[in-house]
């Protein structure tokens, strides 16, 4: 009879498993292999622990590579239960860093890891955070107080559309006692990241996790935001048709003249095959909606927290539950015999049932924060809300455009000239 390996020998075996994701998606982030070279010669961050919360993919890893070769102490959790890869952990915990992640955790393990990683600040000079969703800056400023008196955290950067509204909310309640950069705001990564990114890996999700064909179905995608305009059009690209649900009249009337139809959601979900979120808000499908479903419907959720659909709503409606009817997706069977499909548990479906972002759009996401974290240690910043530098935004624009083998037309002289002149006219 063969012994099973013990959890050792498979902690083990995942370690080379994980470094060969690490280094293929290396080899597709060259702004990153350049800037690593940089922050190797340079050392920038030195002395500086860099604690980060963030999807624990092998993306972020090629990121954690460039910070410590910059000199960093780099400390890991992950942003997201269903977002890590567990051989990409232990490949970083070969290297020597602190990481505090496992796939499929539950919320309280979740939290624990969160504090785990903050705790790995104690006895730091001077730290930087880089979150994912604002839990790990929300855990600091309610649960660790006495690190924000200390003085040793410096600043954060925040990369997420909800962590962002989450910091202004802190910022306006007077709760926030640091600087925290919104990386997500650049144009560059709102366009990259957010619009490509999410576009690409929501729809990669609904088709590993349902294996359907998308030509010919109708899809609901609620919110028109950067996000939602790349979910909408990806599906509308495999042959879907889209109907887009919008609280907000400019981005629905921007989605009308896109040639989507706009529709509440209660008079879109009766049409929907599949019904993606994309908001940013809670409870965008409801309880009341899943009654309106047509039989095999698929609900996503491509926002970052699992509060878009009502979930619990689900649980509690469903007379008949098979988890994992296929992998990364349950199947719910509602009182009047009807089958909804769940992806990723209703949390971000990209990284829940596949692997987020392609590594060419977060090789330039992950540019923005290398480079924006090496500014904020210098840039003297009051506690605040604050953009990233437009330098630093165009720099990892035209590094990404270079990298692609693209360039740019320069002004001449009189161009510039006649931009800087208001005499000129007809």
């Amino acid at each position: 009879m063969v012994e099973p390996p013990s959890n050792g020998a498979v902690r083990t075996a995942a370690v080379p498993a994980g470094a060969r994701r690490i280094s293929h998606s290396e080899r597709a982030m060259p702004v990153l292999a350049r800037l690593r070279d940089r922050f190797a010669d340079e050392r920038p961050l030195s002395g500086v622990h860099v604690v980060a919360c963030l999807p624990l993919t092998a993306e972020t890893a090629v990121l954690a590579r460039l910070l410590a070769a910059g000199g960093a102490e780099v400390a890991l959790c992950s942003s997201n239960p269903l977002s890590t890869q567990d051989d990409v952990a232990a490949a970083l915990r070969s290297d020597g860093m602190t990481v505090a992640a496992r796939r499929g955790v539950d919320r309280a393990g979740y939290y624990a890891d969160v504090r785990q990683a903050l705790d790995t600040l104690a006895g730091a000079r001077r730290a930087l955070l880089l979150d994912d969703g604002c839990d790990l800056l929300s855990a600091l400023h309610t649960e660790r107080p006495a690190l924000l008196r200390s003085g040793v955290v410096a600043g954060a950067c925040e990369q997420t559309a909800t962590g962002v509204l989450r910091l202004h909310q802190m910022a306006r309640d007077r709760a926030l006692a640091l600087p925290v950069v919104a990386v997500n705001d650049t144009p560059t990564k709102r366009v990259v990241d957010n619009r490509w990114g999410s576009g690409q890996s929501t729809v990669d999700a609904l088709l590993r996790a349902t294996g359907m064909l998308l030509a010919g179905r109708t899809a609901v995608v609620a919110g028109y935001g950067d996000v939602g305009r790349g979910v909408a059009s990806r599906l509308r690209g495999l042959g879907a048709s889209v109907i887009v649900t919008e609280v907000d009249p400019t981005a629905a009337l921007d989605a009308a003249l896109d040639g989507y139809r706009v529709l509440p959601m209660a008079e879109a979900a009766p049409l929907a095959s599949i019904v993606v979120t994309a908001t940013g808000a809670r409870d965008v499908v409801t309880a009341a909606h899943l009654g309106l479903l047509p039989d095999g419907a698929v609900l996503a959720n491509a926002g970052h927290f699992d509060v878009e659909i009502d979930v619990r709503g689900l649980v509690a409606l469903a007379v008949e539950r098979t988890v994992a009817v296929r992998p990364g997706v349950d199947e719910y069977v509602l009182p009047h015999g009807r089958r909804v499909l769940l992806v990723g548990e209703g949390r971000v479906a990209g990284l829940a049932a596949a692997e987020g972002s392609p590594p060419a759009v977060m090789d330039v996401a992950f540019a923005l924060q290398a480079l924006t974290a090496e500014w904020l240690l210098t840039a003297g910043l009051p506690r605040g809300v604050h953009p990233v530098p437009a330098g630093i935004d165009r720099a990892v624009a035209g590094l990404a455009l270079g990298s692609l083998g693209l360039a740019l037309d320069v002004l001449t002289p009189a161009q510039e000239a006649y931009l800087r002149s208001w005499r000129a006219g007809s």
